[in-house]
Parts: structure tokens; C-alpha cells; sequence
């Protein structure tokens, strides 16, 4: 049910820079270890509503409707947008600087969590990718895509927390250069304004 063709997918797909691994890098070069690894499991439950609604079908609906689907794409603009602010704003949640405080965990996660949720390519995404490593077999078509989903988003946390805690690792030696923290402070800002800009392109 489960093929090494599949496996291999998908971890291309989660290798991938994203704009979660770009959140998680983020994360982790502001705030550390464990805030790092809230930010990979925030994307990684944000899949979760895209990975449901292919499954149920309901990824069909959303690529039909053009209002629904720009509705979810401008509200994920708008959020890419604020996250560039929160980047470039001294006590932004995503600044990266020495005296930084870490968030909550939860509320690290959540943020992770809305990045994907508000992005409406992925349900469609899922829908793509998934169906075409089914055995084929009707009765067992929805075990087989929860499973897939399962298996999908469990590389997505372990690659993310990998991300996470590589940015962790090199904290100390970026925070020790003011004019390396506004460097990635500017850059992590214009990444998520390129993300919102990309984003606001997309067609159903």
C-alpha cells in the first residue's frame, strides 16, 4: 500500500523550502531549541485540514470555487504579510535578536499551524499527489489515503525539527553580530513578502 515511490515523494516535497521551513528557520534562529520544535509541529497540524478535505473530497469543492478560494488566499496573504512586519519590528514574534523572549509553545505552534491552514494549494496539492499511489482498490482507497496523510505529515515534523534545531545550533554565533541580525531580520521579512506576493498569483 505504501511505496518506496511514495516515500521517496514525499520527502522531496518535505525537503523543499517552504514557507514552513522558512517560519521554523525563523523560530529557531529567534527564540531556540524548543520554540523551533513548536514551530514544526504547528505546519505539521496545519496540514492536517488539507490532508481531510482531499480525502473527503472536499479539495474539489474549494478548486471549483473561485470565492471560496480566493477568500482562504487572501486571508493567507494578509498573514504572510503581518509575519514580514512581526520580522522587521524590533519585538516582532519573528525578530531575530539577542534579548529575544520565547513565545508560548502553543502560541508558536499556532502561528505555524495558521501558515498552512490559510493556504489553499494545498488541499488541491493532496489531492494530486495522493491518488496516483492508490492500489487501485475502492473498499480500501480511504485507509489508504489516511494512511499516506499519516505517514506524510510524520516526515514533515521530523524534517521540520531538523530545520529547527540546525537554526537552534547556529543562534549563539548569529546573535554575536548586530549587523547579522538585521541582515536576517530583512531577509526573513522580504521571504514572506515574496511568499504573500506568490501566493496572491495562484488560480484555483
Amino acid at each position: 500500500m505504501i511505496s518506496l515511490h511514495f516515500l521517496l515523494t514525499a520527502l522531496v516535497v518535505v525537503l523543499a523550502p517552504g514557507t514552513g521551513v522558512i517560519y521554523t528557520l525563523a523560530i529557531g534562529l529567534g527564540q531556540g531549541r524548543w520554540p523551533s520544535v513548536a514551530a514544526a509541529l504547528g505546519c505539521t497540524l496545519g496540514i492536517l485540514p488539507h490532508l481531510l478535505a482531499a480525502t473527503l473530497g472536499l479539495a474539489a469543492v474549494l478548486h471549483t470555487s473561485a470565492l471560496l478560494f480566493n477568500a482562504v488566499k487572501f486571508a493567507g496573504v494578509a498573514y504572510l504579510l503581518y509575519l514580514a512586519w512581526q520580522a522587521l519590528k524590533s519585538d516582532g514574534s519573528l525578530s531575530v535578536s539577542a534579548d529575544r523572549q520565547a513565545d508560548s509553545f502553543w502560541r508558536t505552534a499556532r502561528r505555524g499551524a495558521l501558515i498552512n491552514i490559510l493556504n489553499p494549494k494545498l488541499s488541491i496539492f493532496f489531492l494530486a499527489l495522493l491518488p496516483p499511489f492508490l492500489s487501485g482498490n475502492p473498499a480500501t482507497a480511504t485507509l489508504e489515503m489516511v494512511a499516506m496523510g499519516a505517514i506524510f505529515m510524520a516526515m514533515t515534523f521530523v524534517v521540520f525539527v531538523l530545520y529547527g534545531l540546525f537554526a537552534a545550533q547556529a543562534r549563539d554565533w548569529l546573535l554575536s553580530s548586530a549587523r547579522i541580525m538585521r541582515w536576517l531580520n530583512r531577509s526573513f521579512a522580504a521571504l514572506f513578502c515574496a511568499l504573500a506576493g506568490r501566493l496572491a498569483l495562484e488560480r484555483a
